[in-house]
């Protein structure tokens, strides 16, 4: 039986907070009517005692689901309540004859079921269509063909009712009941295929050929073959079964396709979503044709842009990706790469960052100069954009995307720039941070766009609002300035960014100057101080605050001083050095030399004196002092040694940077395209389609069983389709000892947001245990979803309890309870085993990610909770240490492979994961080998884990802790 053919049941909750009423009371209750009523009329025609026979009704039937056998009811239900002709009565009856015994011990049907097979007869006749209707939906559950058989005249009937509801599940009882019992409707098949010929309604005709396909799928497809033509105009339910079909007859014999294929390309243009995605999906299984790929991936495209929901559209851009990881496939897509930006005026960022990656993956130097056109537009439309909090992400987004689009097409690095530049200013430090690593990485690859960079930094230089930005336009500045006027430009630049020097005196007179009469300051008396630098600044004592300065009347650089931002000082020390030993060897007259030489220094030595002063909010630092203090005795000696450091060695060093990151990230690319390349070794088998045999053609995977057992939670595979191996690579879990009266065990299945448990409970003694109820409670953000049923298990007799339990969050959650049960005949109180504690690991919730150096840096500042664990390890090597870290968290390393390589006693790495649900973890690997203590000591250090929520540190330093030595096998 496959997992779509799986039998439904009707699920009743049960309150356990009364005691359940004896055979007698509840006989009185159903058999509750007036005798008169008897004797004028039948069946009575009491209204005062159906509320109660509902609710006696309601108790026998969970009463039967506890194991209750309740066999002297049955008489009673069959002479007072089924002769009622109230509908709640007649639902619950129908949820009654479902779970009642039918048969005696020796496997006969009951004389009783006669009456009752009478009645439902009389249902099936009945004039009213939801009667009749939900007697045929009951029909389908039974499984005594005794029953059914006399009930097969008024079922086939029921096909010629004139309405659609009594209509269709009349069709669904007679696929039930030809599949159960052939010999009851032989000629079904041909009864339905009439059926559906002449039938009009919709969801009649889709129930009609969806039994069709299961039953004979020859006659589905004679059927189909004389209507494929109007296919287009049918009723979404019924294409939706009649793409199934196609792709079932396709799969089980290729040779069909050239005969279904058109009516595929067909049903692409339907008007219902639901059918257009199943037909892409199809015809991508059946044609590998460029043709048919490019119409499936348009009708994609089309889905991702016209549905609103994100879901819906993240579902669909996964399928794209899928085609996209085919290498034939990859080249019919990179033409539609235009199309597939347009999902771009989708608002939702996931989406957005989907598509920009799907796009850079499928990106050539064919639709590169198309694709830059309209980034370009993208991030210009994103300027002073603010009314979406996600504006700011998107521009980092596409900013980095044109980064990676000029990196891989040069050419296009010329008309990006420009564009890009403007970014440096604005206000979200992390979009500017982006551009400026692609400019400083275009600069040093592009040296014919060196001149129009530096005239753009030039220009923007002034708007830069960041200290962070402003530090690294200095470096740029300062490192790639060769001509006589850039320098000139630069130095300008500084001046004006950097306001009238001295400082220290101009903002003394500026606060002398801008004190008003009216304000009532006291002034202390004048100190005269002596700096470091051997001058004398006068400081004037204060006692109310300075008045109030608008920010925007101060100099950019002035203001980073003064707010005391040292760092950005001791890289403009660094520019200006490396501008006047560069200007030194440009300009030929020594006038003008010591005189840009004098500039720079002067402008050094003011930031010390500055930086001594208290006019700033913090000191400046002794490292900063010290970096300055050099700078300035480089200048002043002016030796080729000094030069070559400042104005070579440094470009040296980006651009080792830059080769080993562009290394590293040819080595990723090249390991994905090894994963997509389908390799075949020398040793495979060849197939030949015409040679294969049926049944090992239709071994492929069927893609409509897959995704409904994916539905289900079985997401893996190879486990869906052999679900007792699945159980036996499965850790049991053993809840209660061997000699306790009721035995228990569990299979603990995830499966992303539940966890099921499958319990087998035993009862090990001679007594029948009734009311045998598994209580379970939850620790952690875990949730139990529905109480499981009790249960009356016979002597030495065993049953499987089934529980779900929701998570919430990536915690070590426990699950633990106890079985409570009474002993029949027993007169004692309720008796109880308590359970072993079920511990939920976190591992199966933390998947491998990765994320920029930026974004690490940014997360760790940010996230408030850290644990810290030190290192207990027996494993001498430290790359293997981290090797065994890496496996037992499910982390990924960030640091590079280069940075790791080699062996000099100490290691540092990254370690980043995201949950399922979208929750980060962050680890610093700090360890080293003692070599004072032996080659063979153990690895010692710390590691240091970061996240937003307690219950994530705490849980994965505590896997960590457990995990940490390396168990001999």
């Amino acid at each position: 039986m496959t997992a779509a053919e799986n039998v439904c049941y009707t699920l009743i909750n049960v309150p356990m907070d009364s005691e359940p009423p004896s055979e007698i009371s509840l006989k009185n209750d159903l058999g509750n009517c007036d005798m008169s009523a008897f004797l004028t009329s039948f069946p009575p025609t009491e209204k005062g005692d159906v509320k109660l026979k509902t609710e006696a009704l309601k108790k026998v039937i969970i009463m039967i689901l506890n194991g209750e056998k309740l066999p002297g009811l049955l008489m009673t239900i069959i002479r007072f309540v089924l002769p009622l002709q109230d509908h709640t009565i007649k639902k619950l009856l129908l949820v009654f004859w479902e779970i009642v015994p039918k048969t005696t011990p020796d496997g006969r049907l009951l004389q009783e079921m006669i009456l009752v097979c009478d009645a439902y007869r009389k249902d099936l006749q009945h004039p009213n269509e939801f009667i009749r209707g939900s007697t045929l939906r009951f029909l389908c559950k039974l499984k005594e063909a005794e029953l059914l058989e006399p009930l097969m005249p008024a079922i086939r009937a029921c096909l010629e009712h004139r309405h659609s509801y009594v209509r269709r599940n009349a069709v669904l009882a007679i696929y039930t009941i030809y599949r159960n019992f052939e010999h009851l409707i032989p000629d079904a098949p041909e009864l339905i295929h009439d059926f559906l010929v002449n039938e009009k309604d919709a969801s009649c005709k889709r129930n009609a050929f969806m039994m069709l396909i299961h039953a004979d799928q020859d006659r589905a497809l004679d059927y189909l073959s004389t209507c494929i033509d109007q296919v287009q105009t049918f009723g979404d339910i019924l294409q939706l079964v009649i793409v199934e079909l196609i792709y079932k007859v396709c799969h089980a014999n290729p040779s069909e396709r050239a005969r279904f294929i058109r009516c595929i390309y067909n049903l692409l243009q339907s008007s219902s979503p639901a059918v257009k995605y199943e037909a892409a999906g199809t015809l991508v299984t059946l044609s590998s044709a460029p043709t048919a790929i490019k119409a499936a991936a348009q009708c994609y495209i089309d889905l991702i842009i016209k549905e609103s929901d994100n879901n819906v559209k993240l579902i669909v851009l996964d399928r794209l990706i899928e085609l996209k990881e085919h290498p034939s496939h990859e080249r019919v897509l990179q033409d539609l790469v235009m199309d597939i930006l347009r999902v771009l005026s989708t608002p939702d960022l996931e989406v957005r960052k989907k598509t920009l990656q799907l796009a850079l993956d499928l990106v050539s130097s064919r639709n590169v100069e198309e694709l830059v056109i309209v980034l370009k537009k993208e991030v210009i439309k994103t300027n002073n954009v603010t009314e979406h909090e996600d504006t700011d992400k998107y521009r980092q987004l596409l900013v980095r995307t044109l980064h990676s689009c000029s990196v891989r097409f040069p050419d296009m690095a010329a008309n990006v720039i420009p564009v890009l530049m403007e970014f440096l200013s604005d206000n979200n430090e992390a979009a500017a941070a982006d551009v400026l690593e692609f400019v400083r990485e275009a600069i040093q690859r592009f040296e014919n766009l060196r001149p129009l960079i530096v005239e753009k930094m030039l220009e923007v230089f002034h708007a830069i609002k960041s200290v962070k930005i402003y530090r690294g336009a200095l470096w740029i500045l300062g490192e790639y300035c060769s001509t006589k006027e850039d320098i000139q430009s630069v130095m300008t630049e500084v001046r004006r960014s950097l306001g009238e020097i001295p400082i220290v005196e101009s903002e003394i007179k500026k606060e002398a100057g801008e004190l008003k009469p009216e304000e009532e300051v006291s002034v202390g008396p004048a100190q005269k101080l002596v700096t470091e630098m051997g001058t004398y600044a006068t400081q004037s004592a204060l006692s109310s605050s300075r008045p109030a300065k608008k920010e925007e009347d101060r100099p950019p650089l002035r203001g980073f001083l003064l707010d005391g931002d040292f760092f950005v000082a001791a890289s403009l020390a660094t520019t200006l050095t490396k501008i006047a030993l560069r200007y030194v060897s440009l300009v030929q007259e020594k006038k003008k030399q010591n005189s840009f030489n004098a500039e720079a220094m002067l402008l050094m030595a003011t930031i010390l004196h500055l930086g001594k002063s208290s006019l700033p909010k913090k000191p400046i630092t002794d490292d900063d002092v010290d970096r300055i203090s050099l700078c300035l005795k480089v200048l002043s000696e002016c030796s080729p040694l000094m030069n070559d450091i400042f104005n070579k060695e440094c470009r040296q060093s980006l651009s080792h940077m830059l080769s080993a990151k562009l290394e590293e990230e040819k080595l990723s690319q090249k390991k994905e395209s090894e994963k997509r390349n389908v390799t075949i070794q020398p040793d495979d088998p060849i197939s030949f389609m015409q040679l294969t045999a049926k049944n090992e053609m239709s071994s492929k995977e069927d893609q409509f069983q897959l995704s409904l057992l994916a539905a289900m939670g079985n997401t893996q595979r190879k486990e869906a389709a052999d679900p007792l191996a699945s159980k036996l690579n499965k850790v049991v879990t053993q809840l209660t000892g061997f000699s306790d009266p009721v035995y228990a065990e569990a299979y603990v299945h995830v499966n992303q947001y539940d966890i099921v448990l499958d319990v087998l409970v035993v009862n090990q003694t001679s007594d029948t245990l009734q009311n045998c109820t598994l209580e379970l409670a939850t620790l952690g953000d875990l949730k139990l979803v529905e109480k499981p049923s009790p249960l009356t298990l016979a002597p030495h007799d065993f049953a499987n309890i089934k529980a779900n339990v929701k998570v919430a969050s990536t915690e070590n959650g426990i699950i633990f309870g106890n079985v409570v049960y009474d002993v029949s005949g027993a007169a004692s109180d309720r008796n109880c085993v308590v359970l072993s504690d079920i511990h939920i690991d976190i591992m199966d919730y933390i998947q491998p990610a990765s994320c920029t150096d930026a974004e690490f840096r940014q997360m760790w500042a940010e996230f408030e909770w850290e644990n810290k664990v030190t290192v207990n390890t027996n494993i001498v090597d430290l790359n293997e240490y981290l090797q065994h870290i890496l496996k037992s968290t499910n982390m990924k390393c960030l640091t590079p492979e280069k940075a790791l390589s080699g062996y000099c006693g100490f290691m540092a790495a990254n370690l980043y994961a995201r949950s399922i649900f979208g929750e980060d973890a962050l680890a610093n690997v700090s360890i080293e080998k003692p070599i004072h203590l032996g080659p063979e000591a153990p690895v010692t250090g710390h590691i240091r884990i970061r996240a937003k929520s307690q219950g994530m540190a705490l849980s994965l330093g505590d896997k960590i802790n457990l995990s940490q030595k390396k168990t001999s096998l």
